[in-house]
């Protein structure tokens, strides 16, 4: 990826468009998270019904950081200790940020920061948050590679990036909503992260 592939990835969220794009697990798809409009092509695209949550990414742990100042402490500690990396966190919401990404509880929201080395490194460049989900139809197989997207996905977006093979598992999903008050977590996925190295970090 060049920087001229990033900026056009900016161009087109800002457009209301819907973006393919390699994250360091597997594809995904990136939208607006402010934008119905823009939320509901991507939900549309994947055959995803859209009440159904997904996450909000930043690319950078300082703006999802600023983003989120006003968590407690040991919600904070957590997010610092875990991320950037392959991994979904589902955090308390109190200021029912990003509507779109909640689906039914806007009291919750997930978070990914990816972790950006290698071909993903001009990603750090964009400046705003994705509302983004998995690049494959719902229900389908997640895709490692562009050529694993599906066709109808692969023609409805806007603009799609290329950043090679990717690992091909996705996030582990961590729920840290009552973390605070009792350092308790569930692990709702396990994925690319096992669940005894989540610990071993919290």
């Amino acid at each position: 990826m060049t920087a001229d592939d990033v900026a056009g990835f900016g161009r087109a969220l800002a457009a209301g468009g819907v973006v393919l794009f390699p994250s360091d697990t597997i594809y995904g798809l990136a939208a607006d998270p402010g934008s119905a409009a823009a939320v509901h092509r991507l939900y549309a695209l994947k055959g995803r019904p859209p009440k159904r949550p997904s996450a909000v990414m930043f690319f950078g742990l300082e703006p999802a950081l600023e983003a989120f100042s006003e968590l407690a402490p040991r919600t904070l500690a957590a997010l610092e200790a875990l991320l950037p990396g392959p991994l979904t966190l589902v955090l308390p919401n109190p200021e029912r940020r990003y509507p779109l990404a909640c689906g039914p509880r806007p009291e919750r929201l997930g978070l990914r920061v990816p972790q950006l080395c290698g071909a993903l490194e001009p990603l750090g460049a964009i400046g705003r948050p994705v509302l983004q989900s998995s690049a494959n139809r719902s229900g389908g197989a997640e895709a490692r590679r562009l050529d694993d997207v599906d066709e109808a996905v692969r023609a409805g977006v806007d603009v799609e990036l290329d950043g090679g093979e990717l690992p091909g598992t996705p996030s582990t999903v961590v729920d840290l909503a009552s973390y605070e008050e009792d350092g308790r977590f569930e692990i709702l996925r396990e994925g690319a992260v096992p669940a005894a190295e989540v610990a071993a970090k919290l």
